[in-house]
């Protein structure tokens, strides 16, 4: 099972992605993971979406499963993501299957991903969590999911972060408001400023056009009703 999820940034870069508009379409569950994303689902049918990311939601569920949860760690640097393995191990109960730092060659016929396959397939995990940004993370499932045995792969950002305590994450009145980009612009500026700044307006012309073109497609098959 793929569990992804769709904010803003992942809509834009989708735009001229096609494989990437794939995954979401062949994706057993897609969550809403930001709230552009919601307000672009009501603007345009109406709905919306309840909002929820990784971090809000993958270490309750790995708390239920217990032991049962056997979990490989995809991403972040080494002695972060080792960090973060021990803690949720510790705090839910979960079991580690392994953890791989994110800084190797994802191209599918290099000797690190056949590696990387290898020891997921010797640990048979059945939660794999990546942590490698997108699209980075996305575009390794997408070139793998074949290749994996049956498991459970969430693509779940920075999610390694929090789990070490690295970041912290806003109250949630702040992503209530839909203003939680507003507060990681502020921490990290260099690193996300071209995805807030020139990234958010560019999503919201995306929406006004799709919603304009199916204006006028309605619009067409109304004249083509009446003719």
């Amino acid at each position: 099972m793929r569990v992804i999820n769709a904010n803003a940034h992942c809509v834009t870069i989708a735009q001229r992605l096609p494989w990437l508009r794939e995954l979401f379409r062949n994706a057993e569950i897609a969550f809403c993971d930001g709230a552009g994303v919601q307000l672009a689902s009501l603007f345009l049918n109406g709905k919306r979406l309840h909002r929820t990311t990784p971090p809000e939601w993958v270490g309750n569920v790995l708390q239920q499963l217990g032991p049962e949860a056997s979990v490989f760690w995809l991403g972040g640097e080494e002695h972060v993501v080792a960090e973060a393995a021990d803690i949720f191990a510790r705090r839910y109960g979960c079991r580690t299957a392994g953890w791989r730092n994110g800084f190797f060659d994802v191209n599918p016929d290099s000797y690190d991903s056949k590696a990387l396959l290898a020891e997921i397939w010797r640990t048979r995990p059945s939660v794999l969590l990546l942590n490698m940004g997108m699209p980075r993370q996305e575009k390794w499932l997408w070139d793998n999911w074949d290749k994996l045995p049956p498991l459970v792969a969430i693509t779940a950002g920075a999610l390694v972060d929090h789990a070490a305590g690295r970041v912290t994450r806003p109250p949630r009145w702040v992503a209530n408001l839909g203003m939680e980009w507003l507060v990681r612009l502020s921490r990290e500026p260099q690193r996300l400023w071209r995805r807030y700044i020139i990234g958010l307006p560019v999503f919201g012309l995306y929406v006004l056009r799709y919603k304009i073109v199916a204006m006028f497609k309605k619009s067409d098959g109304h004249q083509g009703v009446a003719r």
